[in-house]
């Protein structure tokens, strides 16, 4: 058990949730392989074995089964134990959740203003703008409609954009126009609320075809046997603008019109905190201009930023 790290075990409850590496893998923001050895060396450590796994499934064991409710109880504690330590050193850090990404110079932006504690448990937007109106999270970096944000009683700024592209089989990374693409749209609401409402939006806004799966392929390897199966270019969600393609798929820019995902720093509309609102505008005040502008560029309805365009 000396070997045995709160990192691991956070590892150990990403893979439990998603049954499948990859996808954890991406939600922890490591390369695989890595996830992969963490999950090893923590089964040498604890002595069991936590999953059955082979090239196409992941399941708990009864051994992970029966130890996963202890494994997220010593995580709370674990966390617990940090706000106590917070609140004895003075000052009670931020907490902030994000879904799967951050901006690169966070630290060195809110280092003067407030401690930051990056919350581990990664989660779709829909549950981490929950997480922010429920009190869990201080703040939240996730995409969010003003309709839900007035519901929650949130307000949010803009802290990043992505620009989504397509996947294809194939060589030629040429453009493809939005209405020549796939958009996938998964039967599991709890994990896929948030984008399965921008696609839906997508497909309505810019005439690209939905197509509903029932296997977490939004993202990860299951997502490239969609992009195979459709034979046509899939358009690759936020989750997935990092992973490496496999040799036989290109990556290819979506125009007319561009597709966009925005990134919002979500707060309560109450927040009091002196360091919660100075963390807000240590992130958003020195971003400049990110917003996407031009004939070509698409938001969904109820995007913020989309509304500041006209």
């Amino acid at each position: 058990m000396r070997g045995m790290e709160l990192r691991q075990l956070r590892y150990f409850v990403a893979v439990a949730e998603e049954l499948n590496f990859g996808r954890a893998a991406a939600r922890l923001l490591i390369a695989g392989p890595s996830l992969s050895q963490q999950i090893k060396a923590l089964e040498r450590d604890l002595g069991v074995v936590l999953f059955d796994r082979d090239r196409r499934s992941v399941a708990l064991t009864a051994a992970g089964t029966a130890l996963l409710p202890h494994v997220r109880a010593l995580l709370d504690r674990a966390d617990d134990l940090r706000r106590r330590a917070g609140r004895l050193s003075g000052a009670e850090p931020v907490r902030l959740g994000y879904v799967t990404w951050l901006p690169p110079d966070l630290t060195a932006r809110t280092s003067a203003v407030a401690r930051v504690h990056i919350d581990a448990w990664v989660a779709p937007s829909h549950a981490q703008t929950a997480r922010v109106a429920d009190g869990s999270l201080d703040l939240a970096v996730c995409w969010v409609r003003d309709e839900e944000l007035e519901q929650l009683g949130l307000v949010a700024r803009l802290v990043g954009v992505n620009r989504l592209h397509a996947v294809s089989v194939g060589t030629g990374a040429g453009a493809v126009r939005a209405r020549d693409t796939a958009v996938l749209l998964d039967d599991d609401v709890n994990s896929w609320a948030s984008w399965n409402a921008y696609a839906e939006e997508l497909v309505r806004g810019t005439g690209s075809r939905a197509e509903h799966i029932a296997d977490g392929g939004v993202m990860g390897a299951a997502f490239f046997d969609h992009v195979r199966r459709l034979g046509r270019p899939v358009v690759n969600s936020p989750k997935g603008q990092t992973i490496s393609l496999p040799p036989d798929l290109v990556q290819r820019p979506i125009v007319a019109p561009q597709v966009h995902w925005t990134w919002l720093l979500v707060r309560r509309a109450d927040e009091q905190r002196a360091e919660v609102l100075a963390v807000v505008d240590a992130l958003c005040e020195a971003v400049g201009d990110l917003g996407p502008d031009g004939p070509d560029a698409w938001l969904p309805m109820g995007d913020r930023q989309r509304r500041s365009q006209h």
